[in-house]
């Protein structure tokens, strides 16, 4: 079996669920515009940048704003967002996760973060995971958002590792494309239908062990 020096993970939806907080957030800034806003239109708006999505909202409801008006949105987006969020526990770790990452532990497999959410940092402390993670990249460090590879890019430099000996895990089809784009062999964890471009798909973290990475 060839492993891999290192993993780096997306958090959102891979360590943690906070596509609800999102999802609560986001609705209320459209439902402050008269926008329909549904859970199905906000799976479109993973991986997604905060002002990115802001403009996928508007042009729901065909409406544009200025640079300005949009910053005011999503600033008030991020404070109902953070407000959920900080009050996370380690019971919001996702199931199969800690026991995955004591397994590449103890293979003395090299564990990274790369999110695009400059939320990140707060949501690790709030789990308890801000110690599993001594290389973190997130979105307060990236000028480009996926599917841009900056975040697993710079990742992989911090550790040190090129991209052909890492493995990156994500959960959305926006942070699959960064992976294959930056040249690393990605695991998606989710739907299969939706990130067949990842090298493999699993439905979820629950009860994988090192064979995933024979597939790879």
């Amino acid at each position: 079996m060839t492993l891999p020096k290192a993993c780096i993970f997306d958090l959102d939806g891979v360590i943690v669920d906070t596509v609800p907080a999102h999802f609560v957030a986001w609705k209320a800034m459209a439902d402050e515009l008269s926008i329909p806003f549904t859970e199905v239109d906000n799976e479109q708006l993973k991986g997604v940048s905060r002002t990115e999505s802001m403009k996928r909202i508007l042009a729901m409801g065909g409406m544009t704003k200025s640079n300005i008006e949009i910053e005011e949105m999503t600033t008030k987006k991020n404070h109902i967002y953070v407000e959920i969020i900080s009050k996370m526990t380690p019971d919001d770790i996702l199931p199969g996760v800690v026991e995955f990452l004591d397994l590449l532990d103890a293979n003395n497999i090299a564990i990274a973060l790369g999110s695009s959410s400059k939320n990140a940092p707060v949501i690790l402390e709030a789990v308890g995971l801000a110690h599993r993670f001594p290389v973190s990249v997130d979105g307060n460090q990236i000028a480009h958002s996926k599917p841009h590879p900056e975040v697993f890019l710079l990742g992989a430099d911090r550790l040190g590792l090129s991209p052909s000996e890492c493995v990156v895990f994500e959960d959305a089809i926006s942070g699959v494309q960064a992976a294959k784009r930056g040249n690393f062999k990605c695991v998606g964890v989710g739907d299969s239908t939706v990130l067949s471009e990842a090298d493999v798909v699993i439905p979820d973290m629950k009860n994988i062990d090192l064979t995933i990475f024979d597939n790879l």
